[in-house]
Formats: C-alpha cells, sequence, structure tokens
C-alpha cells in the first residue's frame, strides 16, 4: 500500500487531528464494487459519507474514494480502481491546524487519521476541517491585536451590554475598594512612626506609584503572552530578573533625591522599600493573570484590579516596616 506519511507523531489529543475524528464512515474492501457500496449504503446512517475509506483485511489504509466519484463510477467497477492511493493523511496526535491544511492543499475534501502502523483509525470530515480553520483564524487574528486567546471573546468583551460590563468590572473594583480601606488602616497603625518624622510620609505615594507600574508593564506582557499561547514558565525567568534589577536601578536612581528631603535613614528606607515593592510587584502582576486563566476567568478584567490592590498592601506594608527598622 502507497499512502502518504503520516504528520506528527505525539499523543496527546488536545487540539489535533484524533480529537476531530469520527469513525462511523463507509469503510470497504478493495475489492468491493461501487455498486455494491451503493446498496450497502443505502439506510445506513453514517457520521460523514463525504469519502468512503478503502481499506485493507489488515486494517491498513489503501485508499479513500470521494462520494462524487463513486457517483460517477460504472457500478461494476471495484474500489480499488477509483481510490485515491495518495490520500491526505495525518497520525492522532498531529495539531489541528497543520492537519487541515494538509488536508486543504492535497485537495480532498477529508483526512484520514492513521496510526504509526498505517491503520486507519478514522476520518476527519470536511465539516470539521473547516471549522478547525475558521477557529485558527480566529485566534491568529487575536493574536495578531494580543488582547485574548480567542477574538471572538474579545468582541463580546468590547460589544457586551452595560449592565454586563457593569456586572464584570464591579465586583473587581469593590475589591479595590477594599483594599483602599486596608491601606488606610495599615497606614494609620504607624500612624506615631509618621507623626515622629513627617519625611517618611513624603515618599510612601513614591513606592506605591512605581510598584504599581512596575506591575503593570509586567502584567501587560503576561496577558499578552498568554493570548498567544506563552507559557509561564517561559516567561516567569525573565520578567522575575527583570523585575529586580528593575527596582535595583530604581532604588539607586531615587535615593539622592530622598536625601534632598530627608535623613540617610529615611532615605534607606526609601530606596530599600522601593527594590522590594518593585521585585514583589513583577511576581504578583505575573501570577495573578496566569491564576484567573487558570480558573478560566478573562485576566483582562480581574488581573489589574485585584493586582494594584495587593500590590497597594504589600508596599506600604514593606515601607512602613522597613521604617521601623531603620528609623530610630
Amino acid at each position: 500500500m502507497t499512502t502518504s506519511p503520516a504528520i506528527g507523531t505525539t499523543d496527546e489529543f488536545t487540539g489535533t487531528a484524533g480529537e476531530h475524528t469520527v469513525t462511523a464512515v463507509p469503510v470497504f474492501g478493495p475489492a468491493t464494487t461501487a455498486g455494491e457500496v451503493w446498496k450497502r449504503m443505502f439506510g445506513a446512517r453514517f457520521d460523514s459519507a463525504s469519502d468512503i475509506v478503502v481499506r485493507d483485511d489488515d486494517g491498513r489504509l489503501h485508499g479513500l474514494v470521494s462520494i462524487e466519484r463513486l457517483l460517477a463510477a460504472d457500478p461494476g467497477a471495484a474500489l480499488a480502481e477509483l481510490a485515491d492511493r495518495d490520500p491526505p493523511v495525518a497520525a492522532p496526535g498531529t495539531d489541528q491546524e497543520v492537519a487541515a491544511w494538509h488536508a486543504v492543499q492535497h485537495g480532498e475534501s477529508g483526512l484520514a487519521v492513521v496510526d504509526p502502523s498505517g491503520r486507519f483509525t478514522g476520518l476527519v470530515p470536511r465539516r470539521r476541517m473547516l471549522r478547525v480553520l475558521l477557529q485558527e483564524h480566529d485566534e491568529d487574528m487575536a493574536r495578531l491585536g494580543g488582547y485574548l486567546k480567542g477574538s471572538a471573546t474579545a468582541r463580546t468583551a468590547a460589544e457586551e451590554s452595560i449592565g454586563r460590563r457593569f456586572a464584570h468590572r464591579m465586583p473587581w473594583l469593590l475589591l479595590g475598594l477594599a483594599g483602599a480601606m486596608a491601606s488606610a488602616g495599615i497606614v494609620s497603625s504607624f500612624e506615631e512612626h509618621l507623626a515622629a518624622n513627617v519625611a517618611l510620609a513624603f515618599f510612601l505615594p513614591g513606592v506605591v506609584y512605581m510598584a504599581d507600574a512596575v506591575g503593570t508593564q509586567t502584567e501587560a506582557i503576561v496577558v499578552r503572552g498568554l493570548s498567544v499561547g506563552v507559557s509561564i514558565r517561559r516567561l516567569a525567568r525573565g520578567e522575575s530578573v527583570t523585575g529586580l534589577i528593575i527596582g535595583a536601578v530604581m532604588a539607586l536612581a531615587f535615593l539622592p533625591f530622598a536625601l534632598l528631603y530627608g535623613d540617610v535613614q529615611v532615605a534607606l528606607t526609601a530606596a530599600i522599600a522601593l527594590f522590594a515593592a518593585c521585585s514583589v510587584a513583577s511576581a504578583l502582576a505575573m501570577a495573578l493573570p496566569w491564576s484567573l486563566n487558570r480558573l478560566g476567568r478573562d485576566p483582562a478584567f480581574g488581573s489589574g484590579p485585584l493586582a494594584t490592590v495587593i500590590q497597594d498592601l504589600v508596599s506600604i506594608t514593606v515601607y512602613m516596616y522597613t521604617a521601623m527598622l531603620l528609623v530610630s
């Protein structure tokens, strides 16, 4: 038997040809005539009948006969004479987009799925291949924008009613409001330290803002990365190291400025807190979008407000406890 080599050999069926395979298809031996095929197909139910599978006695794929060719064939013609002996085939683990394009470029309406030994396991019909191509096109367009995993989801988020917009956003913003109240409580608990050295209050907004800015940058990169299928592992190392470097540079750049408005202890407090807050902000900005994505929630709605709340609380806490240790 001569067939095209199966492309792809992975065993995972997520997003693969094996995931779209149907098995309720007309299957006959090479010696079966066109007339016999029609008689045996009449009244039978199939998931797809656009292609007749010609299979040898040992289960190996002999070829495919399109329904159009079968209609035009002489009733006495054997399927062995009618079959395309070199149809497009794929292994069950072949990526779905690769498999669909392989069939389209071959000019066939169906794609045969075979195991490594060449035995027929199922058929991907034309309607499923079309769905795959549309889905992949949808995702490719989303990747160009870099906003969500699917442009259909993005369109829904952009065009939904005012009530749904409110319902999607308000819970996260209420969480942010709760965080603001908690921040006020933390600051008030250090009232004596702030009263003893008013200069400490000068730098707190700067530390909080810079941590938020670093976190927002990281969050944008992570959300975009997740939208195009980049794994969090690939993002984690680069963003973590980048956060540490940014924190160190910001702290060193801020230290001389802080010395103009406070003593050495206050300046060191601001610099150390800035370094710590920026470093932690990168880690939080990676963890939150990834966690929401794993939970099936759109990270574009929740990761921003939630990350801001947590980063602000961490930044204020780090700053105030650093002041307790360094400022007498």
